[in-house]
């Protein structure tokens, strides 16, 4: 991987449902070891944008690359390989509620590597350690809160040796002090691991602690993409109107 190079690059993309057009010439360009960030009001497309990137849609128009290589028009079996370079932790964590933590990180890695369960936990440890989670190995899902879930959820992904994490709303019903440990946790992979993190959010806490690109959508199109120390002093109407919106619903 080289990290001057993109590692996702959408080429103006279209996307449209039953004719109703969702995405309009949008163009995102996602850099290796970095927390880039997609956000936007409910609708916008953003969950359409994260998956044209792994292959579970295709553009009606535009290109997708991978670290420079046009992967548009491949076929199921060639995208199914390059996904394995990409998990996305889902906004409810998922767990089996009838495993421990330690089989519920090891079971994916033992039927992707076709290792058996026993061989499959020292990796599993391993992931746990990661996200400061080992300790829990023996326990079961029910006995944990929704922040410690969402930890478990990250390590079961890492196991799987991705080179990119695509969070969706990884904060969500997490209280203020789980939602900044879940960032923290995200910003440490990236910094510890170099990994990427692709995260489709609506909060604007963890955008301004710890994303380096926000790329913001506004009825189907890029509006904005850039740091976001440039978003939070945008005098843009329509950023200062999400922006702004947001804090006042926060603050209630």
């Amino acid at each position: 991987m080289n990290d001057d190079r993109p590692i996702i690059s959408l080429r103006d993309v279209d996307k449209a449902f039953d004719g109703r057009p969702v995405l309009r010439g949008v163009s995102v360009t996602v850099m290796p070891r970095t927390v880039h960030f997609i956000i936007g009001a409910s609708g916008v497309g953003k969950s359409v944008t994260i998956k044209q990137m792994v292959g579970l849609l295709r553009p009606d128009r535009g290109r997708i690359e991978l670290d420079g290589e046009d992967v548009t028009d491949l076929d199921e079996p060639g995208w199914l390989v390059k996904r394995r370079r990409f998990q996305m932790i889902f906004q409810h964590a998922t767990l089996f509620d009838a495993l421990t933590v330690l089989e519920n990180v090891a079971m994916p890695v033992a039927k992707r590597f076709r290792l058996r369960a026993a061989a499959a936990e020292p990796r599993a440890r391993e992931a746990l350690r990661a996200v400061h989670a080992e300790a829990l190995a023996a326990r079961m899902p029910a006995e944990l809160g929704l922040g410690v879930r969402k930890r478990v959820a990250i390590a079961r992904a890492l196991a799987l040796l991705p080179e990119v994490l695509l969070y969706d709303e990884p904060t969500t019903g997490l209280d203020p002090v789980a939602a900044r440990r879940t960032d923290r946790l995200i910003r440490e992979t990236v910094d510890a691991l170099g990994l990427t993190a692709l995260v489709v959010s609506h909060d604007l806490a963890s955008v301004r602690g710890i994303g380096d690109v926000v790329t913001f959508l506004h009825e189907g199109r890029v509006h904005f993409a850039g740091p976001p120390a440039q978003l939070f002093a945008a005098t843009d109407p329509v950023l200062r109107a999400f922006v702004h919106g947001e804090q006042r619903r926060a603050g209630r």
